[in-house]
């Protein structure tokens, strides 16, 4: 007898939802988290007196309580969470802004489609003709890879529509560099555009809280502080996973949420395999200043999608950090949220993983010093002098990524090589998260669930 039916590696919002999926049906489930807080990516720290959300811009994949396809709603029937008691704030608005022509976007799809016929008349129709074709797309069915540049440039007569479109979709939530799959874009143009953004009540501590006692409350068992240091397998089967302090639990089955270059090394993947290695990483700045900053800012979106160039350039930059687009999100910006005594300002900006992880600690804090210097004064030319009055700066890098998430090279969002199936070249060995091709906090969670009904349950 195995210590356990199913072990997950990962505490972030994958594992969380497999492990009450899991735990739900039954399964004796343990998952083990090298950090002492839940969550990954999407987690949270105490800075100051000020609880600081880590990777939360906003949620996509916006639906109304009473839409049951809907896949916020799927995902707390899985769950077995109340969705009506969960309370949700919508974005504003938000802001796509290019040198000389801006779209502003909400939850409601007829704005876009307003600000497509004011900003470019001419393609008032053919971006009907691309709602209409994202609506009936399946993106989850087995397909090859296809490119989205070129299934947009057959429907969109101009170029700069076209990037303007793209810039919110993979900034939020593409691996690969310039161009990304037909499917993931559909993901995404349904998850931000059409359905949309928002927030939890609370703080994503909250949330994370709600997870892990709706997990331990199904008899899931949750370590912390609990790196893998290994996976022993024999043949084509894992047997268990070796912890670093020394201790070896077994399992029927092992589930990775770590993003298949971590999987691959903790398990000694074929030398033939793929080499999953993802290229996007960022740089995030948090400013948090008086909520009356607020009113001196240009500050009313919720998040503004922001390119300085004349065409977007989607990939790893050959300097440290590029300034050139990126992110400004304004948590407080959404619909009824209480009033605050502070107001946030959250600046997202693409890095070089390689550069960042090659400096020695004095070239590395120089490093940060130069990329806020740079972010600086190119967000201050969009939305104001934001350093004034702050009360509290920090910033995240690469590495920061790589050190919390388990991520190589800080991908956030993993290899261009997703494994949609969740199979490994290990029998009970399975994988889900961002390298399975969910991406966003519902998506990451769906695909949790998915593999747990997909390749464990129907085992079970």
């Amino acid at each position: 007898m195995a210590d356990y039916q199913l072990v997950i590696i990962g505490g972030g919002l994958s594992g969380l939802a497999s492990g009450i999926r899991a735990a739900r049906f039954g399964l004796k489930t343990l998952i083990v988290e090298q950090h002492s807080l839940p969550g990954g990516l999407n987690s949270y720290y105490y800075r100051h007196g000020f609880l600081l959300e880590t990777g939360l811009h906003a949620m996509t994949n916006f639906a109304e309580v009473g839409d049951r396809h809907a896949p916020l709603n799927r995902l707390f029937r899985q769950l077995k969470l109340s969705r009506k008691t969960f309370a949700t704030h919508q974005q504003l608005s938000s802001l796509i802004r290019f040198p000389e022509v801006s779209l502003r976007f909400s939850n409601d799809l007829a704005l876009l489609e307003a600000e497509v016929e004011q900003q470019f008349p001419h393609c008032r129709t053919p971006f009907q003709k691309l709602v209409a074709a994202v609506r009936e797309y399946d993106p989850f069915h087995p397909a090859p890879w296809r490119s989205a540049r070129r299934f947009l440039a057959g429907l969109i007569p101009d170029p700069l529509l076209v990037d303007m479109l793209l810039l919110p979709l993979m900034v939020y939530g593409n691996s690969e560099e310039h161009d990304m799959d037909l499917g993931q874009f559909v993901i995404m143009f349904q998850a931000l555009f059409v359905e949309g953004f928002f927030r939890p009540h609370g703080t994503m501590k909250d949330f994370l809280t709600m997870l892990v006692e709706q997990y331990k409350g199904f008899g899931g068992e949750l370590r912390y502080s609990s790196r893998v240091a290994g996976v022993r397998r024999q043949g084509d089967r894992v047997e268990g996973v070796e912890l670093a302090g020394g201790e070896y639990v077994s399992c029927d089955t092992l589930l990775s949420t770590v993003g298949a270059p971590g999987t691959a090394a903790l398990v000694g993947w074929p030398a033939d395999a793929p080499k999953y290695e993802g290229q996007m990483s960022f740089v995030e700045s948090i400013s948090v200043l008086p909520a009356a900053q607020r009113a001196v800012l240009d500050a009313h979106h919720t998040i503004i999608f922001y390119n300085s160039q004349q065409t977007l350039s989607y990939k790893r930059p050959a300097i440290a950090m590029n300034p050139d687009w990126g992110v400004i999100c304004f948590p407080e910006n959404f619909q009824d949220l209480p009033e605050q005594d502070f107001f946030q300002v959250r600046i997202t900006n693409p890095a070089n993983y390689a550069i960042w992880k090659q400096a020695d600690p004095k070239e590395y804090q120089r490093l940060k010093a130069d990329s806020e210097a740079r972010t600086f004064a190119r967000v201050s030319e969009i939305i104001g002098n934001y350093q004034q009055n702050r009360v509290y700066h920090d910033s995240f890098t690469p590495l920061t990524i790589e050190r919390y998430t388990a991520k190589a090279q800080g991908a956030v969002y993993g290899s261009p090589i997703k494994i949609k199936d969740g199979l490994t070249p290990y029998s009970n060995l399975f994988m889900a998260g961002t390298d399975q091709g969910f991406l966003g906090i519902v998506g990451a969670m769906l695909s949790g669930v998915t593999i747990v009904n997909q390749r464990i349950l129907m085992r079970s």
